[in-house]
């Protein structure tokens, strides 16, 4: 791995970090009615989406269990549709997607 994309992967998991400590203390009810910590979190998730079009597709072909597309597809739709988002999936996203991501990239770093 070069040391590009490990300081994109690294810049990743602070984003996720990021997003873990937004949403501490809150449940999926709590979470939908406040409006600042919705948006906060959508922003977060727009930064990962950006990160990850900053990765080689070397990198990538080397970790096909992460949804890098999808990742980079909520990007968008966040951007350009952010009132079409279901913020129940927003949620769900990170509070089980986010995790793992984390995870999988701990790991992938730690195999190069």
């Amino acid at each position: 791995m070069d040391s590009r994309d490990e300081a994109v992967l690294n810049r990743i998991l602070k984003e996720a970090h990021v997003i873990t400590e937004i949403i501490e203390g809150y449940d999926s009810d709590s979470f939908i009615q406040d409006e600042k910590t919705k948006r906060a979190v959508c922003m977060t998730l727009i930064n990962i989406g950006e990160l990850v079009k900053l990765l080689s597709e070397e990198l990538k072909l080397t970790a096909p269990e992460i949804p890098w597309r999808s990742i980079s597809g909520l990007r968008n739709v966040a951007v350009h549709g952010y009132q079409t988002l279901r913020m129940e999936d927003i949620w769900e996203t990170s509070v089980s997607d986010i995790p793992l991501l984390q995870r999988q990239i701990h790991e992938l770093l730690t195999r190069s």
